[in-house]
């Protein structure tokens, strides 16, 4: 064999082979790009040629410099190595060249990780959604998420083995893609420009980290020395969409229904897209220089119902998501290349609002314009690639990316109050119908809003017999620029809300009384006032550093030998370090693969690895951050005409259950002492065996163990008790600390004279569990490879993903606070929070193909049947249904009784997918017309469930269980397409 693999990540492949020893062979390697490579053979007969940009290639073997056996069309796969061997060669005729096409091995036998590789002929055949996110579920152990987390241009997300949806990592031909904030989602490239795209689901190379979920990795295509070029227009037309599923109170009724039990009428949802594709690649000088070009634009029309208590009723929007790609290769020698890579992917969103009559369900008077946002980013890269021997190659990426934030509203009237949950007005005072205005604006946002991140690679990669030796640096800068947001109007909004116990004290040990004390509130009525503020920039630096031998120990054997150390630092709005892990963050990658045939028709193979995830931006926003949040609560008895409550009493001052006053706290004193990233260990064993040259099958197990996370810690009288106790006069003004929950942690406070001491309480000492989630699962695939004829591939898993914790997020209550979630933040919050974790899914069947009935026609179809994830009920905290902490009903108690997540399923979701394409002959098969149907059978299953059990102690929310999230009802896509 002796192969060695490319790298995981990458934009390359290799290709490699076994010969016949003899003296005097070489082995030329030529692509359509005007690539060309002379490797030689070592004296066991093996070659090896790595770091090859994708694309096809010829291989030809030669004796003292003249060909003796050539193979052609050659397809590499991005991070695969592809074996071309020639058997007896050197004993044939010189003159009598054998020149025959592509037998690649089913089987990659040079890869010790797991993952799934579509093509961009895959792209085209099968029914799929045009994201990366759609394409990645193609992989097994790949869900939609649970929370309804969507990227930076509005596409779904996903999660990778019971991860949070914020833990994975996104790449476009090398460069660090991922959205630098929260780690929701990265950029992508346009559907069409996708050469290959790359799901690893684990395992992957020392050369890469950052994440603890999946990868992403999308390579573009590139010119060659033919010039292409092609069109697509895309259709999905409004008659052809079924209707959404309603959503109605299920819990009772709120105290002013606006439309009796309906909620919200999704049925009356409506939109239309429509895509135009177009591209252009080819020679500008032959052998030497090639372009390729490919842009996008995609418009989507419709309006959105929303639900009875929003304050945009009716919403008539559209939606621009203008993409492109260049790309520029230069072969400068043979031994040099350069690659330059620009792409763009942004959605501009703008819209109208109208009133809404629920009861008769017609649109009514306009309100205002909707707010004008302006989404996604660009991104420039270069990468030079120099094979400075046989043996040893350089490569240097460096890139840029800005993502925007822009949100700005419409004809914004700063002189109106937003108000929320009018339906919980006092009847007695409204007559019956919620009170409301026509401000539609909760937050206002710094046009400026906006993300920058720089990512640079080195890496120097050495062959010395049969091992390849390589290490390399991987630094990555992000910025946040002016992120956060502060309360529209007045500086503060209205929130309505009501009590069936108003004699009892809601919130004790913030103050807050019970409401029947005082005027207006003895029947339960009362009135909170929210102010937010949280504008800020703020910086990180991640570097890391690594080595990696990958040793071809025999013909048979591959180990894979890695070794990466992290370090992250984090600062706050002024500058300054709030974290820094610096020390060294050791992340050993160990894997093998044994090919037990010798053949490439069994491959056994294992791997063990660490994974460390750097901190997003997000808490240098909040736990590390100045911002204000807090909430006053008032009776009252009257509501003036538009909506704000009149006969004001407060019952408590503004509070905050944490301690968010606008205070920047001291950056020694934020995060707990040597606090460590979060870190994952996975291990990995399987096999994959051909049954014959038609027939793959295998299987897979995989454990993954989360052992150590960073969350924000919220119970500051406990530090403060235990600083007294050890005879230190401390009062803290941190909101919040970042530590490693589950674990004793020591703070750093400062005394009244100014004096830093340090506090340490054990786990006991803050209330909490040890920190749990881990996941184990059992893949099984069957796989049919593509014949000519027909393609098809069944996967199985099954699988478990439990503990105290999601990880980064809370995807029950659609938290975004990354790193900063309701997680830990008070002991009673964990209370029974042992189980199921949201992305938790038992059972996952995919099955996925496509049959050429004729060189004209061609049917696809994707199948995904995967059962339900858990739906929680959050409630009042014990059995007396208390609110110790300020949360509301967040407390994983229901009805007085514990609720651990798991304890409820929502149901199984099926998806069907199917799709037909006719490429007449009279057009030379460069015509194609598609139909593609998505979710067939228009099942809606609810993917998330509204989770709060109670509005207030005792008073039942009516939206407990009801749909938050569902499937997307069926709808149809109409494609033309030309390629010449």
């Amino acid at each position: 064999m002796g192969s060695l693999p490319a790298f995981a990540q990458s934009t390359t492949g290799s290709i490699f082979g076994q010969v016949t020893a003899g003296s005097g062979e070489t082995v030329e390697i030529k692509s359509t790009t005007g690539i060309s490579r002379t490797v030689t053979v070592d004296g066991h007969g093996r070659y090896n040629a790595t770091e090859l940009p994708l694309g096809s290639y010829s291989v030809s073997l030669l004796h003292d410099g003249k060909v003796v056996d050539a193979r052609n069309d050659i397809s590499l796969r991005v991070g695969s190595g592809t074996e071309v061997s020639f058997e007896n060669a050197a004993a044939k005729n010189l003159g009598a060249v054998s020149v025959t096409a592509n037998t690649t091995p089913p089987i990659d036998v040079t890869s010790v990780d797991s993952r799934t590789v579509i093509t961009a002929q895959e792209l085209t055949r099968l029914p799929l959604a045009r994201s990366a996110e759609a394409i990645a579920q193609l992989a097994p152990g790949v869900t939609n998420n649970s929370g309804g987390y969507t990227g930076p241009t509005g596409q779904s997300l996903v999660s990778f083995g019971g991860s949070a949806a914020s833990e994975n990592a996104y790449y476009i031909n090398g460069f660090n893609t991922t959205e630098p904030q929260r780690g929701l989602g990265g950029l992508t490239l346009p559907y069409g420009a996708i050469e290959q795209q790359e799901i690893y689901t684990g395992g992957y190379s020392a050369q890469y980290g950052r994440s603890d979920g999946g990868v992403i990795n999308m390579v573009g295509k590139r010119g060659t020395n033919d010039w292409h070029f092609g069109g697509q227009v895309n259709w999905e037309p409004e008659f052809a969409q079924a209707s959404a599923t309603n959503t109605y109170y299920t819990n009772g009724l709120p105290a002013s229904p606006v439309a009796g039990n309906l909620y919200a009428p999704n049925s009356k949802n409506r939109q239309w897209t429509t895509t135009y594709d177009a591209y252009l690649g080819g020679p500008l000088i032959k052998d030497k220089l090639f372009l390729f070009l490919a842009a996008e634009a995609a418009r989507q029309d419709g309006n959105t119902v929303n639900e009875v208590s929003n304050a945009k009723p009716y919403v008539n929007y559209h939606y621009s998501l203008p993409k492109w790609y260049a790309k520029l290769d230069w072969n400068i020698t043979d031994s040099n290349i350069l690659e330059l890579t620009g792409a763009s992917n942004k959605r501009e969103t703008s819209g109208t609002i109208y009133n809404y009559n629920y009861g008769t369900l017609t649109r009514g008077n306009f309100i205002n314009d909707d707010d004008r946002t302006k989404t996604g980013g660009d991104l420039y890269t270069a990468k030079f690639t120099s094979y400075v021997t046989d043996s040893l190659t350089f490569t240097a990426l460096y890139g840029k990316m800005k993502t925007l934030n822009y949100d700005v509203p419409g004809n914004y009237d700063g002189s109106l109050t937003y108000l929320s949950d009018i339906q919980n007005q006092n009847p007695a005072l409204n007559g019956g119908n919620p009170v409301g205005n026509s401000q539609v604006i909760s937050s206002l946002y710094n046009p400026n809003r906006h993300n920058t991140t720089d990512n640079l690679r080195i890496d120097l990669s050495y062959q010395l017999g049969s091992h390849t030796l390589t290490a390399g640096i991987d630094n990555q800068n992000s910025r946040a620029i002016d992120q956060g947001s502060q309360t529209s109007g007045p500086g503060y909004y209205w929130d309505y809300a009501y009590t069936t116990t108003p004699t009892v004290a809601l919130i004790p040990n913030l103050g807050v009384g019970a409401p029947a004390n005082y005027p207006g509130g003895a029947t339960g009525y009362y009135a909170v006032q929210y102010v937010n503020s949280s504008i800020a920039s703020v910086r990180s630096a991640q570097r890391a550093q690594y080595i990696e031998d990958k040793w071809q120990v025999t013909d048979r054997w591959l180990l894979s030998l890695g070794l990466r150390n992290d370090q992250f630092t984090d600062y706050n709005a002024n500058g300054d370090a709030y974290i820094r892990q610096r020390n060294a963050q050791w992340a050993p990658r160990l894997g093998f693969s044994w090919d037990v045939n010798g053949d490439s028709s069994f491959k056994v193979y294992g791997n063990a690895g660490r994974y460390y995830l750097g901190l997003p931006l997000n808490p240098a926003l909040n736990a590390a951050g100045a911002y204000v949040a807090t909430q006053q609560y008032f009776t009252y008895t009257g509501i003036a005409a538009d909506g704000t409550p009149t006969g004001l009493t407060p019952f408590s001052n503004p509070v905050s259950p944490n301690n968010t006053y606008g205070v920047l706290p001291d950056p020694k004193t934020v995060t707990a002492q040597n606090i460590k990233p979060e870190y994952q260990d996975e291990f990995i064993l399987g096999f994959t065996k051909a049954i014959d040259d038609q027939w793959v099958y295998g299987a897979k197990l995989t454990q993954r163990i989360l052992r150590s996370a960073i969350d924000d810690y919220c119970d500051v009288p406990t530090i403060e008790n235990k600083a007294a106790a050890l005879g230190y006069n401390v009062s803290a003004t941190n909101s919040c600390y970042l530590i490693n929950p589950g674990k004793a942690n020591t703070f750093t406070v400062a005394d009244t004279s100014g004096v830093y001491r340090s506090v340490t309480l054990s786990n006991d000492e803050m209330g909490f569990p040890a920190l749990k989630r881990k996941y184990y699962a059992l893949e099984t695939f069957l796989e049919h490879p593509f014949d000519g004829h027909w393609y098809g591939k069944i996967d199985y898993v099954f699988s478990r993903s439990y503990g105290d914790t999601e990880g980064q997020l809370r995807s029950d209550i659609r938290q975004t606070a990354a790193s900063t979630s309701i997680d830990w933040d008070f002991p009673a919050l964990m209370s029974s929070s042992n189980g199921a974790q949201s992305n938790d899914h038992t059972h996952q069947i995919k099955l996925f193909g496509y049959y050429q009935f004729t060189p004209e026609w061609l049917v696809s179809g994707n199948v995904s049947v995967v059962s339900g994830n858990p739906r929680n009920c959050l409630g009042y905290y014990g059995p007396n249904q208390t609110d110790p902490d300020g949360y509301g009903s967040y407390y994983h108690w229901c009805g007085g009784q514990p609720s651990p997540p798991g304890t409820h399923r929502l149901p199984w979701n099926k998806q069907v997918d199917v799709g037909a394409t006719y490429r007449p002959e009279f057009a030379e098969h460069k015509l194609g017309l598609s139909l593609s149907v998505f979710n067939l059978f228009n099942s809606q299953a609810i993917l998330n469930a509204y989770p709060y059990y109670q509005i207030s102690p005792g008073t039942p929310d009516p939206l407990y269980g009801s749909a938050v999230v569902r499937q997307q009802p069926r709808y149809v896509r109409l494609s033309a397409t030309y390629d010449y």
